[in-house]
């Protein structure tokens, strides 16, 4: 005789207004190129907003804000860094892993994959 082995639930598929929400809290990011700290508080505006609609926006925006603040503080050590130099080569790189891992962050959030930025001081938890 065949054994069943017991059925368990699996994860609920999240709907595609979550993804897309949850693209966006990262690409909202894009709003510094707009207005100053618009990197934060594009990304602070849209999880604020859209977080009550699942944990995966939550998580997803949570994580963005955490980012573009420690992107901000590294940004501002790179500027007094630039009066002994290492600051003009140091600030170019971190402005493309910016946008590259800012990028990455919004395909993986819109395909549903919860992302974790590396380096990141998590301010929000």
């Amino acid at each position: 005789m065949d054994e069943q082995l017991p059925v368990t639930p699996s994860e609920p598929e999240l709907s595609a207004e979550a993804k897309q929400w949850a693209m966006l809290t990262h690409l909202a990011a894009f709003a510094a190129f707009l207005i100053p700290f618009g990197n934060i508080i594009g990304p602070l505006l849209v999880w604020q907003l859209k977080k009550d609609l699942g944990p995966f926006v939550e998580q997803n925006g949570k994580e963005a804000v955490n980012f573009q603040i420690t992107v901000a503080i590294v940004s501002l050590v790179c500027i007094m860094l630039i009066f002994v130099v290492i600051g003009a080569l140091l600030l170019p790189v971190l402005g493309l892993v910016w946008l590259i891992l800012t990028i990455i962050a919004g395909v993986k959030a819109n395909d549903g994959v919860a992302y974790r930025y590396p380096l990141t001081i998590r301010f929000l938890k």
